[in-house]
């Protein structure tokens, strides 16, 4: 996290800090930023997929654009219509299916997996509140701001974890790899990740965001095969087509309602020129 801020920070203050600085009614909305999208999930997640299996993590896991778009539809009331549900349904079913070909591996008590599972649960609640907040937030600030500015109040969040764990860390048998991919973590996940998604909330309902985080788990398949290596298999092409099949559809159904929006805001000014007109007709008769 603390590389994601420094990513980032040359940018924001490039403007002077007066312009980088929140507003005061901006500062509760951005500790709620923190504190549930990024420490918040973060935390639950690592307790969570401790106590179960990577099989049971991940069909937990393949809700979180389901839970994302009732809670746009809830908190946010924003329409969801048939084509958004079935684009939903489709974006879960294929992330679904990407995880099940793992199969289920490592089996715990019935209470560390209810216990794990919750967990999991709560983890995707803050993922959904993470974009969900963060869409709110786009109105009053830039995204820049947002992922920064929310990134740095997390910090003080981490530091008794990282403290704890600080004395068992093994400096010298850290790998070149791991520190890139910690750095490629922190600032190429964590700091620009964040400001594109926010950057993209800012333009699109959270519904449709929703339906966007079926690619996340896609991608990460993808780039499985390129970087580790891993072997490909044949279910995998059901998973990308169900979950490009659900991104296809939501796209789809923002044009046509794009579409209408333009026929019904073309209709209101021909409606109302057509009134002008009729108006000015009477007035010269008048005169």
């Amino acid at each position: 996290m603390a590389i994601g801020v420094l990513v980032l920070a040359p940018f924001l203050l490039a403007g002077g800090f007066a312009a980088a600085r929140p507003a005061a009614r901006d500062w509760m909305l951005f500790a709620l930023i923190a504190f549930f999208g990024m420490f918040g999930f973060s935390v639950l997640m690592l307790f969570g997929m401790a106590l179960v299996s990577g099989f049971i993590g991940s069909i937990v896991m393949s809700v979180t654009p389901a839970v994302t778009a009732m809670a746009a539809f809830l908190f946010f009331r924003e329409r969801l219509g048939l084509r958004k549900a079935a684009a939903i349904a489709l974006a879960v079913a294929g992330v679904l299916v990407l995880h099940l070909q793992g199969g289920q591996s490592g089996a715990g008590s019935a209470g560390s997996l209810l216990l794990g599972s919750a967990l999991v649960f709560a983890a995707v609640c803050c993922e959904a509140a993470y974009t969900l907040l963060g869409k709110l937030a786009t109105k009053r600030a830039s995204p820049l701001k947002i992922a920064f500015w929310a990134g740095l109040l997390s910090l003080p969040l981490f530091l008794p974890f990282a403290a704890n764990e600080w004395q068992e860390v093994k400096w010298a048998e850290i790998s070149p790899d791991a520190w890139i991919a910690v750095f490629w973590w922190g600032g190429g996940t964590m700091g620009l990740g964040s400001l594109l998604w926010y950057a993209g909330v800012s333009k699109t309902e959270g519904s449709i965001a929703a339906a966007f985080m079926g690619i996340m788990p896609v991608s990460a398949l993808l780039l499985s095969y390129l970087l580790l290596g891993k072997s490909f298999k044949a279910v995998h092409l059901v998973g990308f087509a169900v979950v490009f099949a659900g991104v296809i559809l939501i796209i789809r159904d923002d044009l046509k309602s794009g579409e209408a929006k333009v026929s019904v805001n073309a209709n209101c000014s021909a409606t109302t020129f057509s009134v002008s007109q009729a108006q000015g007709n009477s007035q010269a008769h008048g005169e």
